[in-house]
């Protein structure tokens, strides 16, 4: 959510910030609301103060024996009621017409993300490791013999529907091995608190990290109004909702394994092979409330405990920074990390990290108490995959698979999978 009023000190600045994002110019009709919203509270606290004016002197006329003056008086009042109450509506349809059109305008990019229309655009600004160099064509993900008894879309597409899996077996472990690592480490190294909330929310926690009004369509609702979650972000950030917390207890750093879940509307034809993209599937969040001051460095420390983890795994990745096209709508910047896939011989998405700025914090009333006594400020919120679980697996499974149609998996899941640390051309651990 926007401040009005930093939109009518600047509006040109809007606009062109907009502009970079590849939307329209919006001040004028925000304004031209505005301007409206506040005629009407001026002329309603006009208007009271004439009726309160007016009850003071209907006493005086009463005392004083005037009849025709007391009756004009006392008609007056309940004119001025009237007018009053009929305005104080006006001015509330005007605000409301006006908080809608302020929640369906993107975030500000901030001022080092760069223009540009569309992922082509992207930076790259950091690349690790090196591609594994196979004596084979390497396969997909569902293709890699070992992996193929794990993982059935055949039967989940009987009992659901296009766009799920049925994990079995070793696959099934390796998948639930790699949430445990990154829990396991963002709670015991990276000092983030582990959290397991609701994946059923309301309207508000939906309103709150910017997923309504305008992204109704890409989630799931319940028949009684509630939210399939699309990301704990959901949740995890609508904690801070309503609270105006002491600066002391900041930042919080939360993280959360759960199910997440997306109608991908918009998406159709794309990555329908495999389970790259989903309907249903699992992450690893991160998400804190910080200080304004402190968010950029936040962010950067989200990035790197994200990056760490693809590390460990032995999975090559780049980092990129997203231009103003490709940015999500909450985000006033974006660090992807894309994994190196061999089976598509490509980066894909695999952990976007963003800081929002006060954009959510505005919606949700999330503010802070300056140690110093201060009028209470806005928090800032940010989030991250860390990681993709699903992802993570495609990642894990193609780049260590061999010839033969096994996999050699990471030796950080080792603990996590009884010291085993290949899956076999057969499919079982071993």
């Amino acid at each position: 959510m926007h401040d009005i009023r930093a939109i009518r000190d600047n509006p040109d600045a809007f606009d062109a910030a907009l502009a970079r994002r590849g939307d329209a110019p919006a001040t004028a009709a925000l304004l031209e609301l505005d301007t409206a919203r506040r005629a009407k509270i001026a002329a309603a606290g006009a208007a009271q103060a004439d009726q309160n004016k007016a009850a003071k002197e209907v006493g005086a006329a009463k005392a004083a024996g005037n009849e025709a003056e007391f009756e004009r008086l006392r008609a007056l009042v309940g004119e001025k009621k009237a007018e009053i109450a009929a305005m104080q509506t006006e001015a509330k349809d005007l605000d409301t017409q006006l908080t809608d059109q302020l929640a369906r305008i993107p975030n500000l990019p901030a001022e080092d993300v760069p223009t540009g229309a569309d992922e082509n655009d992207n930076v790259e600004i950091t690349r690790w490791g090196e591609m594994p160099d196979f004596d084979f064509t390497p396969k997909e993900h569902y293709d890699i013999p070992g992996v193929a008894a794990g993982m059935d879309f055949e039967t989940a597409a009987k009992i659901s529907g296009a766009r799920f899996v049925l994990m079995s077996g070793a696959v099934a472990r390796i998948h639930r091995a790699l949430a445990q690592f990154m829990l396991d480490t963002h709670v015991e190294e990276n000092g983030l608190i582990e959290t397991n909330p609701p994946v059923l929310v309301r309207d508000e926690a939906m309103y709150g990290t910017d997923k309504l009004p305008k992204f109704g369509e890409d989630s799931y609702r319940t028949e009684d109004g509630m939210w399939l979650v699309p990301t704990s972000e959901v949740p995890l950030t609508y904690i801070a909702a309503e609270h105006v917390i002491d600066e002391s207890y900041l930042p919080r750093r939360y993280t959360a394994h759960t199910l997440c879940f997306r109608s991908e509307a918009g998406s159709a034809g794309r990555d329908t092979a495999g389970m790259l993209r989903q309907h249903q599937f699992e992450k690893v969040e991160m998400v804190s409330i910080t200080l304004p001051d402190h968010s950029d460095a936040e962010q950067k420390r989200m990035l790197r405990c994200a990056e760490d983890l693809l590390e460990r795994l032995g999975i090559p990745y780049r980092t990129v920074i997203l231009c103003t096209g490709d940015m999500g709508f909450g985000a006033r910047r974006t660090y992807d990390i894309e994994a190196w896939l061999p089976g598509q011989n490509s980066y894909r998405e695999i952990s976007s990290v963003s800081t929002t700025g006060d954009f959510q914090a505005r919606r949700m009333n999330a503010r802070f108490k300056p140690a110093d006594g201060g009028k209470p400020q806005f928090v800032h919120t940010l989030n991250g995959s860390g990681l993709a679980v699903g992802r993570c697996l495609i990642a894990v499974l193609e780049n260590g698979q061999r010839a033969d149609g096994s996999v050699m998996l990471p030796e950080v899941l080792a603990p996590y999978l009884s010291g085993r640390t290949t899956l076999s051309s057969a499919g079982a651990l071993v």
